[in-house]
């Protein structure tokens, strides 16, 4: 029986034991309810005030066993109400003690902060991704689902340097802002970017007016779910073949076809060799739709003559694992690991 229940069930006994002495004062002494209540109460709990009425031969039989029934039981109770407070507030701190271990293991992880519906939907994704994530968020009524959903957490105000700190800003992948307020989500990316200037920060904005302002704190983009929910619902009317294709090839779930960047490692076997040679299209039966150079710039539908050079970023479509052994090919590191 855990502590909650076992608590509640020493809590309903008492209740039953007071009823069982009032009744029975009630039945042997013939004392009115008030009487009765009252006697049963100032037994249990050992006060010692005076009897309010003559007690029984009875009613003294009756006290007798009460007082071993009801005092025995009651220091019982006692017992278990410190009992549940000690071990519950011990529960806390060991648990919160085991939140900032890990956190403090992570590496190369994204901070997300605010963990409404947006972000315990990117959590999820990203955690899907096998991704690891470190989540801030202060709303006491949010702390239980972060619990529920075996988050990483810390239980603060993100816009405090602190907290950013505690949350391994600086061996951080990436930050994304996703609180409440604007001016939250600006004063975040202001403290995160002098804290960490390399840091990959994403903001949510639902102003026109917040996204300019994201921008000029340096946030590397910014994104208004009301946009792009609108566009999404735009293309799924103009162009509902194009989207079905596109939810189908990034759903997790398919095994058909998904779509997937790589990053090129300077270790690579393909590295330096035209498509034509590299025998993807052969070996992995993957179709190369991009690739993307460091300079940001992007060569769509590439020729066969294209060369993979180190640091691009290859975007191929096809099966699930046919793209893990062309990331194996690709990035070796990401096979070791």
């Amino acid at each position: 029986m855990d502590g909650t229940r076992h608590l509640f069930f020493c809590i309903l006994i008492s209740i039953l034991i007071l009823v069982a002495g009032t009744f029975g004062y009630m039945a042997i002494e013939g004392w009115p309810f008030i009487d009765a209540i009252y006697m049963t109460v100032i037994t249990i709990s050992t006060v010692g005030f005076k009897e309010v009425n003559l007690v029984s031969q009875a009613g003294r039989i009756f006290t007798i066993v009460l007082v071993f029934c009801g005092v025995g039981f009651s220091l019982y109770v006692a017992a278990a109400v410190v009992q549940f407070m000690v071990e519950g507030r011990i529960r806390i701190i060991l648990g919160r003690r085991r939140l900032d271990k890990k956190i403090d293991r992570l590496k190369n992880h994204y901070i997300v902060c605010g963990y409404g519906r947006i972000g315990r939907v990117l959590c999820r994704h990203l955690r899907k991704a096998d991704i690891d994530v470190a989540v801030i968020e202060k709303s006491p009524e949010r702390l239980a689902v972060m619990d529920e959903d075996n988050i990483l957490y810390i239980a603060d105000d993100a816009t405090d340097e602190n907290n950013l700190l505690k949350a391994g800003i600086k061996r951080a992948r990436g930050l994304v802002a996703v609180l409440a307020t604007n001016t939250d989500n600006v004063f975040l990316v202001l403290t995160a970017r002098q804290l960490s200037p390399e840091l990959f920060i994403m903001a949510r904005a639902s102003q026109r007016n917040a996204i300019i302002k994201l921008r000029a704190a340096c946030a590397n983009m910014v994104e208004s779910p009301y946009v792009m929910g609108a566009m999404s619902m735009a293309n799924r009317i103009i162009r509902p073949t194009v989207t079905s294709f596109l939810d189908l090839a990034f759903a997790q779930r398919s095994k058909d076809i998904q779509m997937e960047e790589i990053p090129v490692s300077a270790g690579s076997e393909l590295v330096n060799i035209e498509l034509k040679d590299s025998g993807i299209r052969q070996n992995y039966n993957l179709i190369i739709i991009a690739i993307k150079k460091p300079d940001g710039s992007m060569q769509f539908n590439p020729s066969f003559d294209a060369v993979i050079k180190p640091d691009d970023t290859v975007i191929a479509v096809g099966e699930a694992s046919s793209l893990q052994k062309l990331e194996w090919a690709l990035n070796p590191q990401a096979g070791v690991s």
